[in-house]
């Protein structure tokens, strides 16, 4: 590999997988796309760096400007990172139910973080709708807006499916997800059908989001709940309007758990709980497509991130989760 330019074309280009025990049981071949290789170690950095570039194309961000956004984390991080990069500020609204690490992390890349509960998005309190009016009242502020702002899923269908098309050899069966934005789930389908209209695509959905309904029955409601950050999602966000999504899957969190538990002690990979559940659909959707399928998905983010929470035994009993084996010391 050539030495890359700058750091910034650290983003992307990231490994695949393929996952041993997701392929023995769905009976065929399942890849998993290691964003957590990302500098930001998650699949976000790629939405970051795509909506800062479009604003600077727009010329709404100017040199010594501050970019501001609504985060569950990661794109808050991606995003600092990003703006440390290009000499912008960085501020980051984040609800206070998600993970210290998260916290922390965007704290020591010198971002302003901003805490608020967490609170539906019809309320003026969403942490949404806070980082909008504090971009609007900052003098060379840009809202970055990362749920309806299509230059996340153009990062998707330029980059992310353009790259697991090369490397499967042009032969993908099927790729499935979760929503947050929607950027990547749209975004990756539009460019592999664009390749192959064949290729199924699929929502992996957490309960307590409405997308399952959405696509299964037409109405948007959400049943259940999840602890699983960054994704869940109860309205089509701009980045989803159009999305090719052919089928749905509803994944519990002991589901998705156990695939985290599975991939950490059986291949060495430690990741989040969107992770688990993209993996949970990918083999759902595998034993769908039957033996000689290739289904990929993604690997969202490092499970550093998340040792206060999936990987710390109390954390898991005080929210009544089964606490895997080598916790349970």
């Amino acid at each position: 590999m050539p030495a890359l330019p700058n750091s910034l074309a650290l983003i992307g280009n990231t490994p695949l997988v393929r996952l041993a025990g997701p392929s023995a049981a769905a009976g065929c071949d399942i890849f998993g796309k290691c964003e957590f290789t990302n500098p930001g170690a998650s699949v976000k950095d790629r939405a970051a760096l795509a909506i800062v570039e479009d604003a600077e194309a727009r010329g709404v961000l100017m040199p010594g400007g501050t970019i501001v956004e609504g985060t569950a984390g990661n794109t808050g991080i991606g995003l600092a990172l990003v703006a440390n990069a290009k000499g912008y500020r960085n501020v980051v609204v984040m609800p206070e139910t998600q993970s210290r690490e998260k916290m922390d992390t965007l704290r020591a890349l010198g971002s302003e973080l901003v805490l608020v509960p967490a609170a539906p998005f019809s309320s003026p309190c969403h942490f949404v709708h806070t980082s909008r009016r504090i971009a609007d009242e900052r003098e060379g502020a840009v809202w970055a807006n990362q749920f309806d702002n299509v230059a996340n899923r153009r990062a998707h269908i330029h980059g992310t499916a353009e790259e697991i098309w090369a490397q499967m050899d042009g032969r993908v069966d099927g790729f499935t997800c979760a929503v947050g934005t929607g950027g990547t789930l749209a975004g990756v389908g539009m460019g592999l059908k664009a390749k192959d209209e064949r290729v199924r695509v699929a929502l992996s959905d957490p309960h307590g989001a409405s997308l399952y309904n959405w696509y299964a029955h037409g109405e948007l409601k959400g049943e259940g709940s999840s602890v699983a950050e960054g994704i869940g999602q109860g309205r089509i966000t701009g980045n989803l309007e159009g999305a090719p999504i052919d089928t749905q899957y509803r994944i519990g969190d002991v589901e998705g758990l156990e695939w985290v538990d599975r991939l950490l002690t059986e291949e060495g990979l430690c990741l989040g709980l969107s992770s688990g559940i993209n993996v949970a659909g990918a083999v759902r959707l595998g034993r769908e497509l039957g033996a000689g399928a290739r289904v990929v998905t993604i690997l969202c983010d490092t499970g550093f991130r998340y040792l206060s929470t999936l990987h710390n035994r109390d954390w898991l009993v005080t929210k009544g989760l089964p606490v895997p084996a080598r916790l349970a010391d």
